[in-house]
């Protein structure tokens, strides 16, 4: 490669990853804001209720005189964590499935595709329903939802990964070295699909975060005294008729753009990250 070449490799890198980490620096503060906003900040005030957009309320105020933005901000803030923590859950159901798919016999292969086709066969926000009924709705019904319905895409592109690394020759030949299946697993598989897993983990994130929103938007999510953007929309709907549009609109919006924001996230880090895009 020549030095030009290189030089632009160079500079490619860099701006991805420096959009990469604009990105998660972005999300990042959203999430701590949320977490750490003082209640009062959206709180009811009788006396500003109905107002348009303005300096003073960029997003308006709802029917009870809460500021908008702030509510929003911190709605946006519970989807990032709840979507965190289920991605994360469901990634690491995905990793340890594929692994066992493709390195425990074709029994253990077979039982785990078994419950792959199970689970894709059912629609997402029907599962999603179903499984956060039965844990008794809130935020633990919906973690515990998305993180069980959102791991079976993954597992298969794990486990496509495993079944081709196990045969490579140094795989092979730390077996006939006396190495065991977990020590091969640990030492040779596992750094070799971290990549995927990273990248899943990343793309898995906008899914988790629009099914919690649509799932309490139906009614089985979080309780309607959360600050949360299904709960949002799911309130604000009943008063466009009265020309109240800010009300849907910017909190629609701005879960558009948390979602694309997670979406380029994931495209960013898989340049960075992804043998076969080292070239790009």
């Amino acid at each position: 490669m020549s030095n030009s070449n290189t030089v632009l490799h160079l500079n490619r890198r860099t701006k991805t990853l420096i959009l990469a980490l604009a990105i998660f620096l972005l999300l990042a503060f959203i999430a701590v804001a949320g977490l750490t906003m003082n209640s009062v900040c959206y709180s009811p005030d009788y006396s500003a209720k109905r107002l348009p957009p303005s300096l003073s309320h960029l997003f308006g105020t709802d029917y009870l005189g809460r500021d908008m933005f702030f509510r929003t901000i911190k709605g946006l803030s519970t989807s990032i964590l709840i979507g965190a923590l289920a991605s994360a859950i469901s990634a690491c159901i995905a990793l340890a499935f594929g692994l066992i798919a493709a390195t425990a016999g074709d029994i253990a292969d077979k039982i785990i595709a078994y419950f792959v086709d199970l689970f894709m066969g059912v629609p997402h926000m029907v599962l999603l329903i179903l499984i956060s009924f039965m844990m008794g709705k809130g935020l633990q019904g919906i973690i515990i939802g998305v993180a069980l319905s959102h791991w079976p895409n993954l597992t298969r592109v794990i486990r496509a990964e495993v079944l081709q690394v196990k045969e490579a020759q140094y795989v092979k030949t730390a077996g006939k070295l006396g190495k065991t299946k977990a020590q091969i697993a640990v030492q040779h598989i596992i750094p070799h699909v971290f990549p995927q897993f990273i990248i899943g983990l990343i793309l898995l994130f906008p899914h988790a975060i629009l099914h919690e929103a649509g799932i309490t938007f139906l009614g089985f999510g979080l309780s309607v005294d959360t600050p949360a953007i299904g709960i949002i929309l799911s309130e604000s709907l009943k008063h466009i008729a009265a020309g109240m549009w800010w009300l849907v609109f910017f909190p629609g919006a701005t879960l558009v753009v948390i979602v694309m924001l997670f979406d380029k996230l994931g495209e960013q880090v898989k340049l960075l990250i992804d043998p076969s895009n080292a070239q790009l």
